[in-house]
């Protein structure tokens, strides 16, 4: 197993399998208190219990987010629910509330790891939370390769670094546009990305953008495939990937490119070429990305201002949910519109082929004439031997 931990995100059950099937070591995820990403925490306590169970079966971890921005009504329970987390088999707690990592070094036998919104990115900052007796620190995103470099000299701490994801117009996600435009608090999980609108550009009463065109004020995501050797090099423990409201197609696709870039430079000490990694993970990212603070202060180039450049793919057609080895039938759920006659790619864990399809039928045995119904149950005769969670996409 790598020494370095690749850290994904999930926002539910069926999320969580794919990216401990596409590669990911450890997944972070939201329970129903406590955590940022409002909409994307699904986990009930039951749903944790199994995700835990899924994930040591395939030697990977599960850490738990309880990093909102903690106000007085926020307080009560927190115990209680740490310990039920701690039952369900939960390896790691992320939080930015000191008091919630004080509760979890002293009353659990789980990890603490200091959450991203600390915003730390010094030194001296990560030596006061080794003091603390954390295991863990996720540093800002607001830091160079050097600055990261510098960070791990200092301390034998873990550190955890993004390195795939959305990125905030604020120092570490703690912004507060959402909170003044929509009284969503995006500090205690309800950020209405409001950086991403679409603006009217106004002067002195004028309206200066042409008319059909608005501007935005957000970063493009980060993508840090170019960084991943010199990020290996420095020490880095764990490569965390953002986006726990992203999609299964893209969990999979950016899990799976990663996993292989590091694989491929742990075990040979080079990367012949970027561009496979960088090519693979373009089929499921709608939007531009940029190396953020990694190679140097953000520029111009880094930010995006047009979202008309910002393109959903829609590649991702289906997911293989079983397949009957004696009729030689794969039964698929539908995701995205396709018809019958044509080739599809088949993305696995362990690679993609091609394979061309013929009929397909509804589970009443009725041809149809194309996928058009989101979740349909459909099944097509193929003689390649597909597996559960195996993702369908046109070619």
């Amino acid at each position: 197993m790598s020494k370095f931990e690749l850290l994904a995100p999930a926002g539910d059950l069926e999320k969580l399998k794919v990216a401990i099937l596409y590669g990911a070591n450890a997944v972070f995820i939201g329970g129903l208190k406590f955590s940022l990403r409002s909409r994307a925490s699904n986990f009930t306590i039951a749903d944790i219990k199994e995700a835990c169970d899924f994930a040591h079966k395939h030697n990977a971890k599960i850490h738990v987010t309880c990093n909102i921005v903690m106000h007085n009504n926020d307080t009560n329970g927190i115990l209680d629910y740490l310990k039920e987390l701690e039952a369900c088999g939960v390896d790691c707690i992320i939080a930015s509330s000191l008091y919630i990592l004080k509760l979890v070094k002293e009353n659990t036998k789980m990890e603490a790891h200091v959450s991203t919104q600390c915003s730390s990115a010094n030194p001296e900052a990560i030596k006061f939370y080794e003091r603390l007796g954390v295991n863990r620190v996720v540093l800002a995103r607001e830091l160079s390769l050097d600055e990261i470099a510098t960070i791990r000299k200092s301390t034998k701490t873990d550190i955890e670094a993004f390195i795939h994801g959305g990125m905030c117009v604020s120092y570490s996600g703690r912004c507060m546009l959402s909170n003044n435009m929509t009284n969503r608090d995006a500090n205690r999980g309800g950020c209405a990305h409001s950086c991403r609108w679409c603006y009217d550009y106004l002067a002195d009463g004028n309206k200066y953008n042409p008319e059909g065109d608005y501007f935005a004020m957000s970063s493009k995501d980060l993508c840090a495939i170019t960084a991943i050797p010199k990020m290996m090099d420095i020490g880095i423990n764990s490569f965390k990937i953002e986006g726990r409201m992203k999609s299964l197609h893209y969990i999979a696709t950016v899990v799976n490119a990663y996993r292989r870039i590091i694989d491929e430079y742990e075990s040979t000490g080079t990367v012949k070429d970027f561009n496979i990694y960088l090519n693979a993970i373009s089929k499921a990212e709608n939007r531009l990305t940029a190396t953020g603070f990694l190679f140097h202060e953000p520029t111009i180039e880094e930010q995006l201002y047009d979202l008309n450049l910002t393109v959903p793919t829609k590649d991702f057609i289906g997911i293989v949910k079983s397949y009957d080895k004696d009729k030689h039938i794969a039964y698929i759920e539908q995701r995205n519109y396709f018809k019958p006659f044509t080739n599809i790619e088949v993305f696995s864990p362990n690679g993609t082929k091609i394979i061309p399809i013929k009929e397909i039928y509804d589970m009443d045995g009725n041809p149809v004439d194309a996928a058009r119904h989101p979740l349909q149950a459909l099944y097509f005769y193929t003689d390649e031997e597909l597996y559960p969670y195996d993702l369908l996409r046109l070619e």
